[in-house]
């Protein structure tokens, strides 16, 4: 089947890696914004992700890729896709 879209079909988002103490897990903040219907104002609303990151690349303060994946632990279900950039040390 020539011309077929790509398989893959898992979610992704941006965020900031906000803790890196773990081994092998790191906790990202995503923002997401939206336009609230009643008060026409633009809210900001941040979620926290745990991200599996096999080789510990991910510091905090990096601003990474992360992609769904299947539940890797009790908490875990996105990985590290890519390190998008640095953080100033």
């Amino acid at each position: 089947m020539e011309g077929k879209m790509s398989q893959n079909k898992r979610k992704t988002k941006v965020g900031v890696v906000i803790q890196d103490k773990m081994d092998k897990t790191r906790v990202v903040k995503v923002l997401q914004t939206f336009h609230h219907k009643f008060y026409n104002k633009v809210v900001r609303k941040y979620k926290k992700y745990y991200m599996h990151d096999e080789k510990n690349e991910a510091k905090a303060g990096d601003k990474v890729k992360i992609m769904e994946t299947r539940p890797l632990s009790k908490l875990k279900r996105w990985r590290l896709e890519e390190i998008i950039k640095k953080a100033a040390q």
